[in-house]
């Protein structure tokens, strides 16, 4: 029957996975067609996020490239932003606008921006949770032990909380450099549209990330209160 195994599953995951997919893409087309615009300055990304760093005072701060496709992150363990090279040496609105929001968590980090210390917190936590829990929800559904699935379904649930608490800080961190790219004179206004929106892409993918985890919860919880019920 359909809506049995797997027609169940599809009913709570394919929603989220087709919007995932659907930003994913929108992220992909706004990264491409913007990374071939030369902002009007000539800046790199690099000199984008060393100027947003400095002028927030973050001259302690290092910035380095990376290997890999849009792998640019902030690690505040060792205070160093690290970028992509179609980041870190392109001078595109793209390179512009992906340096400023991975700038805007390092000025997070240095003001204790309170949901980026949460998450840095949790991060041990989900690591295990996000491929531990699944097992151990699996193990104790399938062997009719409610206490152990509801040991897995809790520990997962961390992944659900982080990516809730993902949201305001990306969000947080792409409002600061839409800001500070609209003030700073590193591009011009006119540009800010570009700038929006391979910003605003990117940020829908971590909305869709957040739901693909609520969505998961939400269907391991009508497993067992469906076994409850029975």
């Amino acid at each position: 029957m359909f809506f049995g195994g797997y027609g169940i599953y599809l009913l709570f995951s394919l929603p989220a996975l087709l919007l995932g997919m659907w930003a994913q893409y929108k992220v992909k087309s706004a990264f491409e067609h913007y990374s071939k615009v030369r902002s009007y300055t000539g800046l790199t990304g690099a000199e984008v996020a060393r100027r947003m760093l400095d002028n927030h005072g973050l001259n302690n701060v290092k910035v380095e490239q990376v290997g890999g496709f849009l792998s640019d992150y902030y690690d505040p363990t060792t205070r160093t932003l690290r970028l992509s090279p179609e980041v870190y040496q392109a001078n595109s609105l793209a390179a512009a606008g992906v340096a400023a929001h991975e700038s805007g968590h390092a000025v997070q980090h240095a003001e204790g921006y309170s949901a980026l210390k949460f998450r840095t917190a949790m991060v041990p936590s989900v690591q295990i949770g996000s491929w531990l829990g699944p097992i151990i929800f699996m193990v104790g559904y399938f062997f009719s032990s409610n206490s152990l699935a509801w040991a897995g379904l809790i520990l997962f649930g961390l992944t659900a909380l982080f990516a809730l608490v993902t949201l305001p800080v990306e969000l947080n961190a792409t409002s600061r450099a839409k800001s500070w790219l609209s003030t700073s004179g590193v591009v011009y206004n006119t540009e800010m549209e570009g700038i929006n929106r391979v910003l605003d892409a990117a940020a829908l993918t971590y909305v869709a990330a957040a739901i693909q985890a609520i969505s998961t919860v939400l269907y391991y919880l009508f497993l067992l209160l469906g076994r409850r019920r029975d």
